[in-house]
């Protein structure tokens, strides 16, 4: 199976025991709610999944795992997030061997690289391996950008094919689309600029709580390719609040308890992360609460016509 780096891609959490370990049930159940509703990738091992705190064998777990539920219905794509070029070849090598179709890439960890040692990193991350690999470019969160020159440069390479964009800034969009045309899909990787980006012509958007609601960020998704945007505007409009949770520094606590209040999920995070407590986790629960007792009901939208 081909990437075709379009649709919706949830960037799953990983599931854990009260004993710290994988919960490969609850696992299961979520990735399965993805597939019923209709998601068109899973993503493994981003920070959404706590990829710093887990093991490589445990990393090798999950995506045999996924690829297991999935059974071929949509790709499994793993994130590489490593501190050094071998690292992340060896990464790379474990990914393809364990039946991943893909990869998503963030830039050297710690090392704040500049352009060149960039561009090197990933370009002989990508000469390593067959398969695609998407670019996932968060300067905000990881303080490197990966810029449209930079890009003149990875795009050498057959197999880099896509980018999360998660530089904030909209317009950067129409810049790589006007550079590049259809040489490099973008997906959105800022919840809140999701509906924008894809007005904008973003190919796909990898979603967060999605992990929770599924078949509203599907059907947002479906409704906007359809050219139905009012309709996908009020849905967005109710979801945005709950959006938000997805771009704060504690997004893996909150998106857990969104999983949890739709059933999907449990709260149980690693260790340094903790649990939310106090207000802050009041806060939290009440902008979930309100989301559920608002929940739109959504059109048919598994049946739109769209064009992908």
């Amino acid at each position: 199976m081909s990437v075709n780096w379009s649709g919706v891609m949830p960037a799953v959490t990983t599931k854990f025991t009260d004993n710290d370990e994988l919960d490969l049930v609850m696992f299961e159940k979520n990735i399965c709610a993805q597939l019923d509703a209709g998601v068109h990738g899973i993503i493994l091992g981003g920070t959404l999944g706590e990829a710093s705190t887990l093991l490589d064998e445990e990393k090798r777990t999950l995506v045999r795992e996924a690829v297991r539920v999935v059974n071929g219905a949509v790709p499994v794509i793993i994130n590489i997030a490593e501190q050094t070029t071998k690292a992340a070849i060896e990464a790379a090598v474990r990914a393809e061997l364990d039946g991943a179709k893909g990869l998503m890439m963030l830039p050297p960890m710690r090392y704040k690289a500049d352009d060149r040692e960039t561009v090197t990193y990933y370009k002989a991350v990508a000469n390593s391996t067959s398969l695609p690999i998407m670019i996932y470019n968060n300067p905000v969160d990881y303080g490197i950008e990966v810029t449209i020159d930079m890009f003149e440069e990875l795009l050498e390479c057959e197999n880099i094919q896509a980018v999360k964009e998660s530089t904030r800034d909209l317009s950067n969009l129409t810049r790589m689309k006007n550079r590049f045309g259809d040489r490099i899909k973008i997906l959105s990787g800022v919840d809140t600029l999701a509906l924008e980006s894809l007005l904008m012509g973003a190919d796909g958007w990898v979603a967060g709580l999605v992990c929770a609601f599924p078949a509203e960020t599907v059907a947002i998704y479906e409704l906007a390719k359809a050219g139905k945007f009012a309709e996908a505007i009020k849905i967005y409009r109710w979801f945005l609040p709950l959006l938000e949770l997805d771009i704060n520094s504690k997004l893996v606590q909150n998106i857990k308890l969104a999983e949890v209040a739709t059933g999907i999920g449990t709260e149980n995070v690693r260790a340094p992360r903790l649990a939310l407590i106090g207000e802050e986790r009041k806060s939290v629960l009440s902008v979930i609460e309100n989301g559920l007792k608002s929940r739109p009901s959504l059109p048919d939208y598994k049946n739109l016509f769209t064009t992908r």
